[in-house]
């Protein structure tokens, strides 16, 4: 992901900065998506894993990122407290 585009990027919802999530992160949340524990904001079950993904800065929210490209689509996020 492109630094300079990070510092530009914003939640649409929020309005808060995005950051790329880290490997750690991801895995957990790929673990939980082959478990069939994630959903999306719109309550559509997660089955692929994600390759790449940004989280906004307070941790909340993550949008999947597509062959390089955010998904910052409401919608199409995934609200951290799934994996709790």
């Amino acid at each position: 992901m492109d630094k300079r585009l990070l510092t530009i990027l914003r939640c649409p919802v929020t309005h808060k900065g995005l950051s790329v999530l880290k490997k750690d992160k991801l895995e957990k949340i790929n673990q939980a998506i082959d478990a069939g524990k994630i959903s999306t904001h719109e309550g559509m079950r997660v089955s692929e894993p994600l390759a790449e993904a940004l989280i906004t800065d307070d941790g909340k929210r993550v949008y999947p990122v597509n062959d390089g490209i955010p998904v910052l689509l409401e919608g199409e996020s995934i609200h951290m407290e799934q994996l709790a």
